[in-house]
C-alpha cells in the first residue's frame, strides 16, 4: 500500500518539546491536554513576535534533533517497509528544516523512509525554490492508500487521495474536531495504527 505519514506529533512529540521552549522562553506553563488548538499561537496565548520566537527556536536544528519519538514509531514504521508498503514522510515543516528533519528519521532508524516537504499552511515565500520542497499541486498528484494525520489544519489536503483511509492520531487539539467522512478513524497508539492499517489491507489491493 502507498502510505502517507505526518512527521510532528505522529513519529515525534512536537507539542510537548513546545510546550518546554514555551515555559523557557515566556515562563508560560501549560499541560499537555490543555494544548487545544492546533494553532499553538492560540493554545499558548501568544502575541505575534512571541509566536515568531518560538516558531524560529522551534526550528533551529539543536531543537529539532532533540524531538522525542512517539512510542513504536519507528519500529511499526519499518516494519511496513519490509512487508513492501510503499511510505512516505510528508511535513509541513518550513523546507529550511529538511535537513535536521532527515536527520532525525535517520538517527531514530529511518532511513529507508523518503521524506517529502509540502507548503501545507502556504508558509513558505513564492519566489523560494527547493529542490525537496512540493507545491501543493504536485503533492495532489500523489497517490496514497492509508494516512496518518494528527492536524485538522490538513485533513483537507487527504480528501485529494481518493479512497484512503486515514489514521487520525489522537492528540489533544484534534478531539473535538468533526472527522470529514467515515475514512477518517481515530487511534490512540502506533499499534492502532498498525491494526488499522491491517485491517484496510483486508478491503483493497496493494499498488
Amino acid at each position: 500500500m502507498k502510505i502517507y505519514i505526518d512527521f510532528d506529533d505522529v513519529i515525534c512529540e512536537t507539542a510537548k518539546h513546545f510546550i518546554k521552549l514555551a515555559k523557557m522562553l515566556f515562563g508560560i506553563e501549560l499541560p499537555y491536554n490543555e494544548v487545544q488548538f492546533f494553532n499553538l499561537q492560540k493554545s499558548f496565548d501568544l502575541n505575534d513576535a512571541q509566536y515568531d520566537e518560538l516558531m524560529r527556536t522551534a526550528h533551529t536544528p539543536e531543537n529539532l534533533l532533540a524531538y522525542e519519538e512517539t512510542p513504536d514509531a519507528s519500529g511499526v514504521i519499518n516494519k511496513w517497509i519490509e512487508e513492501g508498503h510503499d511510505i512516505s514522510i510528508i511535513t509541513g515543516r518550513p523546507f529550511e528544516a529538511y535537513e535536521p528533519s532527515r536527520r532525525w528519521l535517520d538517527a531514530h532508524g529511518l532511513e529507508r523512509a523518503p521524506l517529502f516537504t509540502v507548503d501545507k499552511y502556504g508558509r513558505e515565500k513564492a519566489d523560494q525554490a527547493w529542490s525537496y520542497g512540493l507545491s501543493l499541486e504536485e503533492f495532489y498528484k500523489m497517490i496514497f492508500d492509508f494516512a496518518i494525520e494528527d492536524s485538522p489544519a490538513a485533513f483537507e489536503h487527504v480528501l485529494h487521495f481518493t479512497d484512503c483511509t486515514v489514521a487520525v492520531y489522537d492528540r489533544p487539539w484534534n478531539r473535538q474536531c468533526a472527522f470529514p467522512n467515515k475514512n477518517f478513524v481515530r487511534c490512540g497508539s502506533w499499534t492502532e495504527i498498525d491494526e488499522l492499517l491491517e485491517e484496510t489491507q483486508k478491503k483493497k489491493p496493494l499498488r
